[in-house]
């Protein structure tokens, strides 16, 4: 037995406190490694709702300056933001420091204010002041010191009935009695609206976005004649028709096909029924293509069922030009018939800026450098145009596209191992890869002049569609936004070449619609 108190005297003893001491650290090392499985458990949940919150603070953020929102949809404090913004630059501004500066327009300016009209349709003196405005004398039998002016533009709205009389002339040969032709617009023995209500209905509907039975009223309200819902469907309807039975879809791809750049983009619309009278393969979500010319002076709009590859490239086949479009990958399916993409680079500025409020710190200033070479490559290539070269200097480019690539570089590296929320790439990763693999669609404007270096223009097209969609929700099927969409590019293109609404339209229902000349 051991003198010492509490220590077990034999082996046996010892074993078995050995054993128990064995089964305690064991029980510990169990308790131990769940605690660490909790702890690395517990570590991967935060770092991944770190990555989503970052994500979601990125989404939240996220406005028509760096993401593809339309500023209409910004919220309050993102306008207000950007006007302080705007604000804060004007003042800054070398304009705005100099103090001879008027307000107002500079000299050179055309203006876009009313002129005085030499020859008024009507002139009215009107009665003398009956007292003087400073002491309040009376002013009767005071000497005349001269005339002042003003003048007012205004319209007089007023309906008109024509009746036509129709002579009647009996064949001598057959005896069959003949009816004088009639205006297009007009029918024998009835009675119907002419051009201007029928302007005034397709105007309503395909400019202001209003719908069948708003348009109704307001033309009751503003002209004082009570036409249906119907006859304003009606409306759209014949003119439409009309343009189908002159070819006018034909005419204007022929004119499209001779330009040598067009800019194309796409957007989502609401129909009631996506997939009446579409094949079950042509059904999707529903979207509307459009093609504009650069100058702005032909657009076209196309109803698509959906915004499937086979969809777009199917209407663009007819074009070999440069094409200015997005990312999209279906005008990739395009690039081995065209001379050549350039991509909007007004998207490429959007989605660098968003990178650039990611971290950590000012990891991602490659990103603003990229948006400063971009914008110096525009400035330069506007001087080489206003100097009248033919091309811009080799050196100058080669130095920017230099920085570009390097930048992008630096890009990639710092953030190829980056997590990011739901397991895939960092938006800079995925950023810089893709200004890499797509550089040289992205600098084509810098080789080819007649090339604009963003969409803006097929953007600004793409607007009708939203604009509509916000007012009016929706169409009822394919068939009503393909009418929308081809009322819509004749009055936008005639509008362009110097047309009214009234003449556009009146012409069209006569059967000569304005049709855009061809090449040869």
């Amino acid at each position: 037995m051991s003198d010492e108190p509490g220590l077990p005297g034999d082996g046996g003893e010892r074993r078995e406190l050995l054993a128990e001491l064995r089964a305690v650290i064991e029980a510990k090392d169990t308790e131990i490694a769940v605690l660490r499985a909790e702890l690395a458990a517990d570590r991967e949940l935060r770092r991944r709702l770190e990555l989503k919150v970052a994500e979601l603070e990125r989404w939240l953020g996220s406005d028509s300056t760096t993401s593809g929102t339309p500023p209409s949809k910004d919220p309050i404090a993102a306008r207000e933001r950007r006007r302080a913004e705007r604000k804060a630059d004007r003042q800054a501004s070398e304009r705005e420091r100099r103090g001879d500066r008027k307000r107002g327009g500079q000299p050179g300016h055309p203006g876009a204010g009313l002129s005085r009209d030499p020859d008024p349709d009507q002139r009215e003196e009107l009665p003398p002041p009956a007292e003087c405005s400073r002491c309040g004398a009376g002013l009767e039998g005071a000497k005349r010191a001269g005339t002042w002016w003003s003048q007012v533009r205004d319209v007089r709205i007023a309906a008109f009935v024509t009746e036509y009389l129709l002579p009647l002339l009996a064949c001598p040969c057959c005896g069959k009695v003949n009816a004088a032709g009639l205006p297009p617009w007009a029918h024998p023995g009835s009675v119907s609206y002419g051009p201007g209500i029928n302007t005034a209905a397709v105007l309503l509907q395909a400019y202001g976005n209003v719908p069948s039975e708003r348009t109704a009223n307001l033309i009751r309200m503003l002209l004082g004649i009570p036409v249906s819902p119907g006859f304003v469907d009606l409306a759209s309807e014949r003119l439409s028709s009309r343009l189908q039975d002159a070819r006018f879809d034909e005419a204007i791809q022929a004119a499209l096909a001779a330009e040598p750049v067009l800019a194309a983009d796409e957007t989502p619309v609401n129909l009631l029924d996506s997939r009446a009278g579409l094949e079950e393969d042509d059904a999707g979500a529903p979207h509307v293509l459009v093609i504009r010319t650069p100058h702005r002076g032909l657009t076209w709009l196309r109803a698509l069922g959906s915004r499937q590859h086979a969809a777009i490239t199917t209407i663009l086949a007819f074009f070999t030009g440069f094409l200015i479009s997005d990312g999209y990958g279906a005008y990739q399916d395009l690039l081995p018939k065209l001379a050549g993409i350039q991509q909007c680079c007004q998207h490429v500025i959007r989605r660098a800026r968003a990178v650039t409020k990611l971290g950590p710190g000012g990891l991602q200033s490659w990103a603003a450098d990229v948006i400063d070479v971009l914008r110096e490559a525009h400035q330069a290539v506007e001087e080489a145009r206003a100097r009248g070269d033919p091309a811009l200097d080799a050196e100058l480019l080669a130095k920017l596209r230099q920085r570009y690539d390097e930048a992008v570089a630096f890009g990639i590296t710092h953030n190829r191992l980056r997590d990011w929320d739901g397991g895939g790439n960092h938006p800079g990763y995925a950023l810089g890869c893709w200004l890499r693999d797509y550089k040289e669609q992205v600098w084509l404007f810098t080789a080819q002049f007649a090339v604009e270096w963003t969409n803006n223009c097929s953007e600004q097209a793409v607007k009708a569609a939203k604009r509509h969609q916000a007012v009016s929700g929706y169409w009822h099927a394919n068939r009503t936004l393909a009418r929308w969409c081809r009322i819509r590019s004749y009055l936008d293109s005639t509008a362009n070449h110097g047309l009214t609404a009234l003449d556009a339209i009146t012409r069209a229902l006569a059967g000569n619609p304005w049709l855009p000349a061809t090449a040869g």
